[in-house]
């Protein structure tokens, strides 16, 4: 699995503006925005979520975003939502519960991850996400992250997930 200063050589061999904010370890929304709020750009929060296939699903989306998530599933077209357990994070993202990010896709090789944005993270021209762990938060602009995906084979699924409230 890569690490934090694997994923922050290859941001850097990719020529992506990217700025490190360091922080006490956070597990939540609400405890990061006691260390991010000031920073410009989207905050995101991240749901790893497996259907009832087995497939699983990286929905990131801006922090303040209202799911529900077995309507989401119907609006994905997915069977139904359950959240994903530790040990799938840990085999396929390389994370552990509270540094979920986008940026742990580094680590899915064999892409078994669909990846779902919401459209309005994109809108930001910058955005904050987890460097693979709950300690720091990375900044770098909504083209790079979704550059960034499509390197390792992930092309996001981009949607309006105020749509999923009503499916």
């Amino acid at each position: 699995m890569r690490t934090r200063s694997d994923l922050m050589a290859f941001l850097a061999d990719m020529n992506m503006d990217v700025t490190v904010t360091d922080h006490p370890p956070v597990f939540t929304v609400d405890e990061a925005q006691l260390h991010t709020a000031h920073l410009p750009g989207g905050h995101v929060k991240n749901l790893f979520l497996v259907d009832k296939t087995g497939e699983y699903w990286l929905v990131t989306c801006l922090d303040g975003q209202p799911l529900k998530v077995n309507a989401l599933a119907r609006f994905l077209g997915a069977p139904r939502f359950s959240f994903a357990k530790e040990e799938p994070l840990f085999e396929l993202l390389g994370v552990r519960p509270g540094s979920v990010t986008p940026l742990a896709l580094i680590n899915d090789v064999a892409c078994r991850v669909r990846p779902v944005i919401d459209e309005k993270l994109l809108r930001h021209e910058r955005v904050n996400v987890h460097p693979l762990e709950n300690t720091a938060t990375v900044t770098l602009s909504s083209g790079d992250l979704l550059r960034f995906m499509r390197s390792f084979g992930h092309e996001p699924l981009i949607v309006d997930l105020d749509r999923s409230l009503d499916a």
